[in-house]
């Protein structure tokens, strides 16, 4: 009898964003069994039993449950989620510091597990620990990807939509570059409904060009004023998360904006940032290359450069 293949996850890191994205994959029915594993073990053991008791409202009857990183053997991807935040007072690199030295400790854990899987990155900074986390496991590039800019990028297509009163699913628009301050918009190949965003304008005059900087600036800033409201935030990114988990799982050959290592791309080597990819069972296929413009192109290579001074002083970077 042939054994039947199943679609495992584990997820390391049960804090707001972790548990959000199991909730959202148990809700999807995208996996077979979920694994939960967390150093806080009655956090992790809790929302086992809290996502086991809603499962008869799931569309399938997901096998959620608590484990340790031997259990990471027999995974399909290991979603990581965990990590510190940063505190007032400390600055960007402290966070690095410290998120470089846990990442070690829990990718070298999960890799003497004999996991042969994907790995899927979403701790903060993202693109950094994506690096990271190739670094410490070994695994080919392709195996290791980070969210990068997949919430920034709906973030800008849900807002171009409401700008132009339009299905946010019917723009095509992207956020390309770091996860952070540097990031920017390729407004250059921005469509609604295959209509260029500078031909929107054109056509109506409730549409104005001075519009669209402002309109960037506040799905870049987006973070800030979620967490001023409510503290951190988790939704967003853990259904961004979920998506791209699907995409793996089944195989899509879906186009993402994940952190994705460039080895030559966009005229840059040797660091991960967010950029369209093609995705699907193997991890990236592809990086997709946008026909930037200068301006676009300068404004990539600096965030590639940012990317890479800062990972100077732990890694060797090219």
């Amino acid at each position: 009898m042939t054994a039947i293949k199943l679609n495992r996850v584990a997820l390391i890191g049960t804090g707001f964003v972790g548990s959000s994205y199991a909730f959202s994959l148990i809700n999807q029915g995208i996996v077979d069994e979920l694994i939960l594993i967390d150093l806080n073990t009655e956090k992790a053991q809790g929302d086992v039993m809290d996502l086991n008791h809603g499962k008869v409202f799931a569309p399938n009857p997901t096998h959620v449950r608590f484990g340790t990183y031997e259990d990471c053997h027999h995974v399909d991807i290991v979603v990581i989620c965990a990590g510190a935040n940063q505190k007032p007072g400390e600055t960007r690199l402290d966070l690095v510091e410290k998120n470089i030295k846990i990442f070690k400790t829990i990718v070298d854990s999960v890799m003497n597990s004999g996991f042969d899987g994907i790995f899927l990155i979403a701790t903060n900074p993202v693109d950094i620990l994506t690096y990271a986390t190739w670094k410490f496991s070994k695994l080919p590039k392709e195996r290791v990807i980070g969210s990068g800019t997949t919430l920034d990028t709906a973030r800008f297509r849900f807002m171009l939509g409401e700008y132009f009163n339009v299905s946010p699913a019917n723009v095509h628009a992207y956020i390309i570059g770091e996860h952070g301050d540097s990031e920017l918009p390729v407004y250059s190949l921005a469509d609604i409904g295959g209509v260029p965003i500078t031909k929107m304008i054109e056509r109506n005059e409730q549409f104005k060009e001075e519009d669209l900087q402002p309109l960037f600036e506040n799905v870049r800033d987006a973070a800030y004023h979620i967490i001023k409201g409510k503290g951190a935030t988790y939704y967003g990114i853990a259904m961004a998360l979920v998506r791209i988990t699907k995409a793996i799982l089944n195989n899509e050959n879906a186009i993402l904006t994940v952190s994705s290592y460039l080895d030559g791309e966009y005229g840059n080597h040797d660091v991960y940032i967010g950029v369209p990819s093609i995705i699907n069972r193997e991890g990236i296929r592809e990086i997709v290359e946008l026909d930037l413009n200068q301006e676009e192109a300068k404004a990539f290579s600096n965030s590639a450069n940012i990317l890479k001074d800062i990972l100077s002083p732990h890694f060797h970077i090219n």
